[in-house]
């Protein structure tokens, strides 16, 4: 029965193996996921003010070029400040703020800006098309650029897949655009992308 659904057993054991190594990638992602270490938010707060300037008060910035952080998915904060210290992401104004950073500051603003709320994005009648265009590729992908669906790993609803997923609903289109591009050139490589 089995050679008639899939072809011949040499499919079969591709696509067995293929199914078992998604189950050990999504189990290795939840035993990652349950072993990160969790910060105080309270504490991030009282250490957040350096961050005001370019993110705002609670995470919501104040202009599409600095990123949004409030409400980002917990512990993708922490990896990002840690890949500034450490120099995997480059980005000079980063590198002079997460200097004096320990790890458990990290997770404590890690820890705080996770737990506020994101103001979620608006679309003008201008943005409309461009904005429909997005979606059909976040949904889709683009099979002819083999372009996975960015859904995929940040969910259906943009609301990111923790640790390793950020949150991109209601993020500014300037700074993803910025991204990919750092993806695209190699200038950001110290995530999955």
């Amino acid at each position: 029965m089995h050679s008639t659904l899939f072809g011949d057993n040499k499919l079969m054991r591709s696509l067995s193996t293929s199914l078992g190594l998604l189950a050990l990638v999504i189990s290795n992602s939840t035993l990652a996921a349950e072993a990160v270490p969790h910060g105080d938010a309270d504490a991030g707060k009282e250490k957040s003010a350096t961050c005001v300037a370019c993110h705002g008060i609670d995470g919501n910035s104040p202009a599409p070029t600095f990123p949004n952080i409030a409400g980002q998915v917990p512990g993708y904060i922490a990896a990002q400040l840690q890949a500034f210290k450490d120099g995997s992401r480059s980005n000079a104004v980063m590198l002079g703020m997460v200097g004096a950073l320990s790890e458990q500051d990290m997770l404590d603003l890690d820890a705080y800006y996770s737990s506020q709320e994101q103001n979620e994005g608006k679309i003008t009648k201008d943005q409309e098309q461009d904005a429909l265009a997005g979606e059909e590729i976040y949904r889709a992908g683009v099979a002819e650029f083999s372009i996975t669906a960015c859904m995929a790993c940040h969910g259906p609803d943009g609301k990111g897949i923790e640790p390793n997923y950020p949150r991109l609903g209601g993020q500014y289109a300037p700074y993803i655009e910025a991204q990919l591009k750092a993806f695209k050139s190699g200038d950001r490589k110290n995530n999955l992308m």
